[in-house]
């Protein structure tokens, strides 16, 4: 029985919203807990990978024990210097002992500014700050940030991406093989947080951000690599652009060396690995003339998906391009996968003769001839950057990572 009428309303385990609230709690805060932990590993591994001593902890201050004595009146000729009464001074004097002279908090050595609040401005900064560690417990995360900082703040890799170095996928292959330093020190992290006013290293070269992006659709021949160089000496779809532009530039994409077609090279690394990354369906059309005609079964296994040894791939659209000639078709896809088009015929028993890119993400090579290029308009940037937003909010299974992360 209930000692009190209002018992049964006192102390009840919670149900409904407010379980499930209590839950979320729970998990938020295990959550936290589990990254905290996380980040001590982290910071412990690179502390050993590096050969840094971490500091010992700071012992922790007892409370003065305050003394009770009996009052004394002081003496009328028995002057006070600061806490200590004249007459020590003048005894160490006597014997020849030095004074210490009283502490002045003004005369304080200031903290540097590596180590000040305001320059803590992001998680690598509980790993390392210059030569130095900085002890990961004593910082708040983003305290003492200005808003401007906050503008001019960008991931590592991005930032590589813009100085036109390469994508930011390449960009965080490189960082991760400790290719990078940033002011001085080699940084492992892709996401690391840096300011446009950093000095960034690749290399021994200093990048610096573009401001001028360039973007050229090229026709390309055959019998040239899509690479930036080559260390065999072969032939590079860079030779064809030595008086276009004195930025540095690099291809979308690859094409293999006997494929001809349309080609797109810029230095805006940020278009580049959206162009190149599946979620967002670029669309790509070949032109195939193969040794035989494709028969009806062929053709509708094409389009029904083909099992390669790297998985299922399935044309988005076939047609023959000329009704007559079987030999001659157009096919439509938007695998990035490499070789796929020809590895594709080539697993049902065709070799392909030819293989051109008619079209690349809507741009084509009209009036644009084999071996020749242009400059994209401001229309059809503005086109490639708004390109298939709505696949990414139709499909939700698709994983699209995070732009300024990568």
């Amino acid at each position: 029985m209930a000692k009190h009428a209002f018992d049964k309303f006192m102390n009840q385990a919670p149900t409904g919203a407010k379980k499930k609230e209590m839950i979320k709690v729970e998990k938020r805060r295990a959550k936290k807990d589990a990254q905290t932990i996380g980040e001590k590993k982290r910071r412990e591994m690179w502390e050993k990978k590096h050969g840094v001593t971490p500091e010992p902890e700071p012992r922790p201050i007892k409370a003065k024990i305050k003394r009770e004595f009996k009052e004394e009146k002081p003496a009328e000729n028995k002057p006070r210097f600061g806490k200590r009464p004249i007459n020590r001074i003048l005894r160490n004097e006597a014997e020849g002992i030095d004074t210490p002279e009283e502490k002045d908090s003004t005369n304080a050595p200031e903290t540097p500014k590596r180590f000040s609040k305001k320059y803590v401005t992001s998680n690598s900064d509980k790993y390392f700050k210059g030569d130095q560690t900085v002890n990961p417990e004593i910082l708040k995360e983003g305290r003492g940030k200005t808003s401007a900082e906050k503008e001019e703040e960008m991931p590592l890799n991005k930032f590589i991406a813009h100085a036109g170095v390469c994508g930011r996928r390449e960009a965080a292959a490189i960082v991760k093989e400790g290719q990078i330093t940033v002011n001085g020190d080699i940084v492992y992290e892709p996401g690391y947080k840096v300011l446009k006013t950093d000095e960034v290293v690749h290399k021994g070269k200093k990048l610096f951000l573009k401001k001028n992006l360039v973007y050229i659709l090229m026709n390309k021949p055959k019998d040239f690599i899509t690479t930036s160089s080559d260390p065999e000496g072969r032939k590079t779809v860079m030779d064809l652009l030595k008086d276009a532009t004195k930025e540095r530039i690099y291809p979308v994409g690859r094409l293999d060396r006997n494929t001809t077609g349309v080609l797109l090279l810029t230095n805006d690394g940020e278009l580049a690995q959206k162009l190149t990354h599946p979620g967002y369906q670029i669309k790509k059309v070949y032109a195939v003339k193969l040794d035989k005609p494709v028969t009806k079964k062929d053709f509708d296994s094409i389009i029904s998906g083909i099992t390669l040894e790297d998985g299922v791939v399935q044309a988005d659209s076939l047609a023959y391009a000329d009704a007559k000639d079987r030999t001659q078709v157009g096919i439509e896809i938007h695998s990035g996968r490499n070789r796929i088009v020809r590895r594709i015929f080539e697993h049902l028993g065709y070799e392909v003769k030819t293989l051109d890119r008619v079209m690349f993400a809507n741009l084509t090579k009209k009036n644009v001839e084999r071996g020749s290029w242009r400059f994209l308009q401001e229309k059809e940037v503005r086109l490639l950057k708004h390109m298939n937003q709505s696949f990414i909010k139709k499909d939700k299974n698709i994983e699209i990572p995070d732009l300024d992360a990568l």
